[in-house]
């Protein structure tokens, strides 16, 4: 395995815009079913303003560092205010989700210690 660099204007995003998933774009950084890598999947997330990602569980932790924006993390119920420079660790199936609350995007780096995007099995509240 050799050292990697990528940009994002290289990567196309991945949307989710549904009264469950939420109103997110993403777009994956490095998951080893995309990039020679492994035992880490990273990514950006964008949420428009009013954007959201739904209230969801998934058995690895994760973690979020907000790198532009403002919003509201919800952690097992609990919401917690964050802004650029905050950062939020996700223990594995603990229920989560994010809104932005800000007047523009709210960015966010997001980090699995696993292998792949496809490890990570999203349980949506929603749904249950």
């Amino acid at each position: 395995m050799q050292p990697q660099v990528r940009d994002l204007i290289d990567i196309e995003p991945e949307v989710w815009d549904d009264p469950i998933r939420g109103d997110v774009s993403f777009r994956v950084l490095f998951s080893a079913d995309r990039t020679s890598t492994s035992s880490l999947y990273t990514g950006l997330a964008e949420l428009p303003v009013d954007g959201w990602l739904g209230r969801h569980r998934h058995t690895q932790a994760e973690v979020y560092q907000v790198v532009e924006g403002r919003g509201i993390v919800v952690l097992e119920n609990a919401e917690y205010q964050v802004a650029a420079g905050s950062a939020a660790f996700i223990p594995g199936n603990a229920e989560h989700g994010i809104r932005n609350t800000g007047d523009g995007p709210l960015r966010l780096v997001y980090t699995f210690a696993t292998d792949s995007i496809d490890d990570v099995v999203y349980r949506f509240s929603a749904d249950e």
